[in-house]
């Protein structure tokens, strides 16, 4: 019998939220080149400029709400072990009601010393210039930028390790490091992959639901709750 499933979701997810996506085709995010806004050699040129991008991100965040696609995963919680890994920044898939999830590379609503990565702290409102820990360092977003290592990488690597299903959402899973978690999974569980214009053809234990996350997830938690 199913009990353990494991959701990887990226950018697709809280897209139709209102949340932009990472990045365009042209290394841009919202008109800024991610080296400038998600580096540590941008933090190290314009500190100023950095906090500025990620406090509109941070208010913008807390204008939206989660979609079909977040309170669905949160449902399937009433019959099955739940671990969401994702790569958004976002606290969308906390607010619909799902309880365990990974944030592979960060969370906007949190900040962290630049003197000691383990310190962070819950952070709702700008961070700005002067805004220091208890130890008297800057803080800054606790987001993973280019160039810096995943730390919760390995944890992820141990939830996909014992995954007795697979679900992956709005993310393309080319973007390493997230898309070498695909290699932990066990061999022959079922996966399932949705999105709108999916990169890869169904084959085997892969099976393919070409829809937008609000219409997918939706479709696929109804199956898995009530199986015909």
């Amino acid at each position: 019998m199913l009990e353990k499933i494991v959701v990887l979701t990226g950018a697709g997810v809280s897209a139709e939220s209102g949340i932009k996506t990472f990045r365009d085709a042209g290394g841009l995010w919202e008109g800024h080149d991610v080296m400038e806004i998600a580096s540590p050699a941008g933090w190290k040129n314009n500190q100023k400029k950095v906090l500025e991008f990620y406090n509109q991100r941070r208010r913008q965040l807390l204008t939206v709400r989660p979609n079909a696609s977040h309170f669905a995963l949160a449902e399937l919680e009433k019959e099955f072990q739940v671990e969401i890994i994702t790569q958004n920044i976002d606290d969308l898939h906390e607010r619909a009601g799902s309880t365990k999830v990974t944030h592979l590379h960060g969370e906007l609503l949190k900040a962290r010393s630049t003197f000691n990565e383990n310190l962070v702290l819950d952070w709702k409102q700008d961070i700005n210039i002067g805004d220091f820990c208890e130890f008297n360092y800057q803080l800054r977003p606790h987001v993973v930028w280019f160039g810096e290592a995943v730390p919760m990488f390995e944890k992820a690597m141990e939830i996909v390790s014992e995954a007795e299903m697979l679900i992956i959402i709005g993310t393309s899973m080319q973007v390493y490091p997230a898309a070498g978690l695909l290699d932990f999974a066990p061999n022959g569980i079922p996966i399932y992959f949705i999105d709108p214009k999916p990169n890869i053809s169904e084959k085997g234990n892969l099976q393919i639901i070409a829809k937008k996350a609000s219409l997918g997830v939706p479709e696929l938690v109804k199956n898995l709750l009530n199986p015909s």
